[in-house]
């Protein structure tokens, strides 16, 4: 697979990595530990070198990490997550220096590994200064127990001013065909400053695949039953650009998944997706965009099919929201 280097001075990765989330978070019955594990090596097999993760994922995430890459640890680049209460999304935020310090430490052993290559806070604490939290990541850096510093849907303000304590390598935010607003201000900015960027749920949490109908349903834990654009008026409307994005697929012989990542791809060479997934062969389908090239002409027809369709519904509720772009 290509590779990219993520801004100025972050690490060089894979061109498309793994989100892990969805193994044990957010979609569903947690993946068994030994079917995760054997993903997970098998994407390491095909190319992938950026693995996503975070504390709160659970646990079981980072060690199911920990256990697939530790025979090609020095050949992957490993990326987990501080800043939320006992690793509880639903406890709310905290990102105090004695907490991401005690992330890194369980971190650490969770992943079998002596550094994290890229450390994320997961989301902007308003009650701690961003400086401070840089600072700490900066102290880590000093020490050896972390390459790289991030952020996660943080605002420009909060890039800046984190950026000038300690540089910021990778900026993740979720980014895709029906989610653009990181165009706006976030990626002008970062392209500024040589950060890079990473997008997640690039596949639209699985409905730019055109998998999900008007009638798919979702087990009752998983986050889509709470989101408006999965709403049954809004998925309706929103089924049009599928549509769309499938006419243009077949015309390169590619999937739509394929498709909207190589969009991605193509918009600046230091964004780099990391589509999740639980499945083998969907694994390879979104491992096969590297090999999709969207010419000038394709992407303006791509644009053209976009504009056409106002996408229905919020990304998050107002509950959900509260804690992007601070």
């Amino acid at each position: 697979m290509k590779k990219r280097r993520l801004g100025n001075n972050g690490p060089e990765v894979s061109a498309i990595g793994l989100g892990c989330m969805g193994l044990t978070f957010g979609y569903g019955k947690a993946t068994d530990t030994a079917d995760a594990v054997a993903l997970i090596r098998a994407a390491a097999d095909r190319g992938v070198t950026l693995f996503d993760t975070a504390e709160a994922y659970g646990a079981v995430n980072e060690q199911m990490l920990g256990e697939a890459l530790a025979p090609v640890r020095d050949q992957v680049v490993i990326a987990t997550k501080f800043g939320f209460k006992g690793g509880n999304a639903a406890a709310g935020l905290d990102s105090r220096p004695e907490r991401i310090r005690l992330v890194a430490e369980q971190s650490l052993k969770r992943l079998q590994t002596d550094r994290i290559d890229l450390f994320y806070q997961h989301r902007v604490d308003p009650d701690v200064p961003i400086e401070d939290v840089a600072g700490t990541v900066r102290d880590l850096i000093a020490e050896g127990k972390v390459k790289h510093f991030g952020l996660s849907e943080a605002g420009v303000d909060i890039i800046r001013r984190a950026h000038a304590v300690q540089p910021v390598a990778a900026l993740q935010s979720e980014y895709s065909l029906w989610w653009r607003e990181p165009e706006q201000v976030i990626l002008p900015t970062l392209e500024e400053l040589g950060i890079g960027f990473v997008a997640f749920s690039p596949l639209g949490k699985g409905f730019l695949t055109g998998a999900i109908s008007q009638d798919t349903t979702f087990e009752g834990n998983d986050i889509r039953n709470s989101l408006p654009r999965f709403e049954a008026d809004a998925r309706q409307a929103n089924l049009e650009l599928i549509a769309l994005l499938g006419e243009i697929a077949d015309a390169k012989h590619a999937t739509r998944a394929q498709t909207a990542i190589a969009w991605l791809l193509a918009q600046k060479p230091w964004i780099t997706p990391i589509p999740g997934t639980t499945k083998l062969h969907r694994l390879e389908e979104n491992i096969g965009a590297d090999a999709v090239e969207l010419t000038a002409d394709d992407l303006s027809r791509i644009e053209a099919a976009v504009t056409k369709v106002q996408i229905q519904g919020e990304r998050y509720t107002a509950q959900q929201a509260k804690t992007i772009n601070r």
